[in-house]
């Protein structure tokens, strides 16, 4: 758990300034076009590269040694970062450069998934992997307590351009920690043997993998439908706190503070007990509370005080669904081909990630925030909950939303018994004669 210790605290300590970083730029381009469409396009540059590349990083990762993988993915970001920092240090950023830049990080981030993932599996044992998930998701939430707060305090003074610095120098110390630390490379499985060949057959072994095992295939449909009810909402976090406060940054950060408040419980929660004995309840529940939090009482607010309370609370269940499938997918799946199927699996999964920005962007623009400013049924039906003020459009979307995600955990536990009883149905890898 040592080494893992270290390469999770440069993670940690690289993901606060990016997390800076995104905060900033992210208010940068809003303030420029006020378009939610806008920021729809930015993040869907950063997934289209993903869904190109990601089974040839599978293979690369399961072919090459995994701390070479980690540290090419990280300088693959900070090149990225590098160069809007002197784009805008020479006074020319522009929309468009963030539009390059966020492709260069999602071709960073195709090689660092699967191999940070993978490596867990070798450098932890597996009664460990729900502690070390949880920790990973810490990575992922609290840089977002003090990120958005000290990225406001920093921002009016040492500028855009100070944040980018940090942000790069960060990078430098994640690979840093990389360098110090021993990853053992994964012991051949049969079936890592079976699928050992050419580039393409390596490519397409994942995928091969995945259908071929109905309880995680069952699984990750599961995850996709959600990924795709709550993209239609979720992306519009920024634009709909700022239409709702005047483009007030300060509650935009507190909220975006809020809700990495409990990912951090959550995280800390799942370090320190790991969640039900049986994974799969952890998943239903915590992602019908999702639902509801997330989405239905998140659409309802219209002050950040109840932002707050949905936010730390729809936050903290998260991290329990997430760290218990993660930990299926490691005890299921060999290590030494789980670089291909990690690969797959994300690739099948965020195969609605390019679709969900631009649609609720779009949806806001033109539908849902037009229609609840006129006199229509659509303002007549919702106009009691969440007024006709802007912003009323997207709590539509997230109302709308909120009530499909929960019904579709509902239905899935009582009619697919394949994704209910998944951890009886495939035995972990290292039963497998």
């Amino acid at each position: 758990m040592f080494g893992f210790t270290i390469v999770w605290s440069g993670q940690l300590i690289s993901v606060l300034a990016s997390t800076m970083t995104q905060f900033a730029l992210t208010i940068w381009a809003y303030e420029k076009t006020g378009s939610a469409t806008a920021l729809g396009v930015i993040s869907m540059a950063f997934i289209v590269p993903f869904l190109l590349l990601s089974p040839i990083a599978g293979v690369m990762v399961d072919r090459h040694n995994r701390k070479l993988m980690m540290m090419v993915s990280d300088l693959t970001a900070v090149t990225a970062t590098f160069g809007i920092l002197l784009i805008h240090a020479f006074g020319e950023l522009q929309l468009w450069h963030l539009i390059v830049a966020s492709v260069v990080n999602g071709l960073g981030n195709t090689f660092q998934w699967p191999a940070y993932s993978a490596a867990i599996s070798t450098m932890v044992p597996k009664e460990h992997y729900s502690r070390t998930n949880g920790m990973m998701s810490l990575v992922e939430s609290a840089p977002g307590i003090l990120a958005p707060i000290l990225a406001g305090i920093l921002l009016p003074i040492i500028r855009l351009t100070g944040i980018l610095t940090i942000d790069v120098v960060t990078f430098f110390l994640a690979i840093f920690a990389l360098t110090v630390v021993h990853i053992p490379q994964p012991v051949k499985s049969e079936e890592g043997k079976a699928g050992e060949g050419s580039i393409f057959k390596e490519a397409v072994f994942g995928f091969k993998y995945i259908f071929a095992r109905r309880g995680l295939l069952g699984l990750l449909t599961f995850f996709i439908v959600l990924n795709f009810i709550i993209g239609l909402s979720a992306n519009l976090f920024t634009p709909f706190i700022l239409s709702r406060t005047d483009n007030n940054s300060v509650i935009l950060g507190a909220a975006q503070s809020a809700s990495a408040v409990g990912a951090v419980i959550g995280g800390l929660l799942v370090s320190l007990w790991g969640g039900f004995k049986r994974r799969m309840t952890s998943i239903f529940i915590g992602e019908a509370l999702t639902g509801l939090f997330v989405l239905v009482v998140f659409g309802l607010g219209r002050s950040l005080p109840i932002w707050i309370v949905a936010g730390v609370l729809g936050s903290i269940f998260p991290v329990f669904t997430n760290g218990a499938s993660q930990a299926i997918w490691q005890s299921k799946v060999a290590p030494d081909v789980q670089g291909r199927v990690f690969s797959a699996r994300r690739m099948i999964a965020w195969s609605v990630g390019p679709i969900t920005p631009i649609l609720a962007g779009l949806l806001a623009d033109y539908v849902t925030e037009p229609a609840m400013q006129a006199d229509s049924w659509l303002a007549a039906w919702f106009g009691p909950l969440v007024g006709t003020s802007p912003g009323s459009g997207m709590a539509v979307q997230y109302l709308l939303t909120g009530v499909a995600y929960m019904l579709t955990v509902l239905l899935t536990f009582l009619f697919f018994p394949t994704v209910r009883n998944l951890e009886d149905i495939h035995p972990d890898h290292d039963q497998v004669k």
